[in-house]
């Protein structure tokens, strides 16, 4: 009896020292996507500007990263939300309830292209995506095998294509934008023959390590400054980075679809995504200003169909969307 009474107190002085700590921190901390950074930092600066709040922190750190900071526990030494390119894995809820993180509640922020991009010195291109998985994976199919990619120049994989060296920029593995490209690029991309020979789709998305798939980190600005000092080399990352560039980059062409706006809205752009970021209910009511900056950031005039976020390259929700959405962050309805 003892022993149960002892526990119980411990945990009550657990949960009032998290509370208390949280108490010491009156600054909003954000961390994860570098492709959702540039729509939170928007909401940030106008919820800086227009509310008794501070301005958030907010630190790019990628999907996975932040996933990482965001799960790590509860109070003050831990991120309120966390931004994400791709959904929450079942792996990484099971990490968060592992350090008492409990109640995530999921917001979809709008949606996404995935942009192909080069500098606008170069000749327009359009790929496949089986030529892009040829480009970038570790073995390839060739002749019923699976062979060490032998292509050194796109047009070894298609005469059509620009007769330079393969040398693509590529986002880290802890990118969610890496994880989005992998499943809608290269399991998508990848033949039937060469899934039958690996066994496992996700095999398909092992990249080279040849020099030809570069990793530049997580930092997309300066994947942009790269590929427009160099007109041969590719590289991927969100939407709004070729809208607020549009004078230094453009995009290739997927499947002969260019993305915009209409074709990421509706999907008929072959590397369309949702975005999302997830918030600790526990830090709701103890942190200042997070149930304020969920309104700030859910209302019509940040991601609405004419909101500010529109012109930093966010495409919007529909409105039956919108509706299940901003009801999440008034209910703070969490994930199951």
């Amino acid at each position: 009896m003892k022993t149960r009474l002892l526990t119980a107190f411990a945990v009550v002085l657990f949960s009032m020292g998290a509370a208390n700590s949280a108490l010491a921190r009156d600054q909003i901390s954000i961390v994860g996507s570098s492709t959702v950074f540039p729509f939170a930092t928007t909401v940030a600066e106008k919820f800086g500007q227009r509310l008794k709040f501070k301005t958030p922190v907010i630190e790019s750190t990628g999907t996975g990263g932040g996933m990482k900071l965001f799960c790590a526990g509860v109070g003050e030494n831990h991120p309120d939300i966390t931004n994400a390119s791709r959904q929450i894995k079942s792996t990484e809820v099971e990490l968060c309830k592992k350090n008492g993180v409990n109640d995530i509640v999921e917001i979809t922020v709008g949606n996404d292209g995935i942009t192909f991009a080069q500098s606008v010195k170069a000749k327009d291109v359009n790929f496949t995506k089986e030529q892009l998985w040829r480009a970038l994976a570790k073995e390839v199919e060739i002749d019923g095998k699976m062979v060490a990619n032998p292509y050194k120049k796109w047009s070894d994989i298609a005469s059509n294509l620009p007769d330079t060296k393969i040398e693509i920029l590529i986002a880290p593995p802890t990118s969610g934008t890496r994880d989005a490209w992998n499943a809608l690029v290269m399991e998508k991309g990848c033949t039937k023959k060469a899934i039958e020979l690996l066994g496992k789709k996700d095999k398909c998305a092992e990249m080279r390590e040849d020099g030809a798939a570069i990793e530049a980190g997580e930092n997309d600005t300066l994947i942009v400054q790269k590929l427009a000092a160099n007109p041969d080399a590719f590289g991927f990352f969100g939407f709004s980075y070729l809208v607020s560039n549009k004078d230094k980059i453009k995009a290739a062409s997927i499947e002969g679809v260019q993305p915009t706006l209409k074709g990421i809205q509706d999907y008929s752009y072959p590397i369309a995504r949702p975005l999302f970021f997830y918030v600790k209910k526990a830090h709701v009511g103890v942190i200042p200003g997070i149930q304020e900056f969920l309104n700030e950031f859910t209302s019509s005039k940040a991601m609405g169909r004419n909101g500010y976020l529109t012109q930093v390259g966010l495409v919007p929700l529909g409105d039956s969307e919108m509706k299940v959405v901003k009801s999440n962050a008034k209910n703070l309805s969490t994930i199951k």
